[in-house]
């Protein structure tokens, strides 16, 4: 299983990347390869012309059709998820997320923007093809808190959905390569869960 993690906050530190990267920890933690892109690092002149061919933006679409799993994280500004998200997707072919997992995370100042995740964001992955889209996670400012040394911190709360929406990928990913093979695949022993 790939994992490509795509910040889509205008930012380059943020609550979205906080809550992004504890995604991406977790993930590694159970021994999956996670890639990352930042859409703020791909050239803003080929993103606002809708530039298909500029060479940041093939590779960004390439990025995107090797993983088998999305994590798409963004900020919640006037009750929709990122500018520089939208400008993205709207780059990608049609059927981009055909046959992809996808987990999306935003972040916003109060919980009256939690649904911006599933009338906003969700009907646009689903146009692009996403064969499962997880329930979104949503955090709050208070959720994802400034620590003294000036980092971010996701509170116990998030930390648990997030590792019940890590598991579900894992698992859900393990049965998928079952299937295609008609056949057990080879399990990294990092994978292996065991219960006494």
């Amino acid at each position: 299983m790939s994992v490509l993690l795509i910040a889509g906050s205008p930012s380059e530190r943020s609550r979205t990347a906080a809550l992004l990267e504890a995604t991406g920890q977790r993930l590694e933690t159970r021994g999956v390869q996670v890639q990352r892109l930042r859409v703020r690092d791909l050239n803003p002149q080929a993103l606002l012309l809708a530039d298909f061919g500029h060479p940041s933006v093939l590779a960004a679409q390439e990025l995107v059709a090797q993983a088998s799993v999305l994590v798409v994280a963004t900020p919640v500004y006037k009750a929709a998820y990122s500018g520089i998200l939208k400008v993205f997707l709207d780059l990608l072919p049609q059927i981009a997320l055909k046959g992809k997992t996808v987990l999306p995370l935003a972040t916003g100042g109060s919980p009256h923007h939690m649904l911006a995740l599933d009338y906003a964001l969700r009907p646009v992955l689903q146009s692009l093809g996403a064969k499962h889209i997880l329930p979104g996670i949503y955090a709050t400012d208070a959720q994802v808190v400034v620590t003294p040394e000036g980092g971010y911190q996701v509170d116990s709360e998030i930390g648990l959905r997030l590792d019940e929406a890590v598991d579900t990928l894992v698992v859900e990913n393990l049965i998928q390569g079952l299937s295609n093979s008609g056949r057990f695949r080879s399990v990294p022993f990092s994978e292996v869960r065991c219960s006494v």
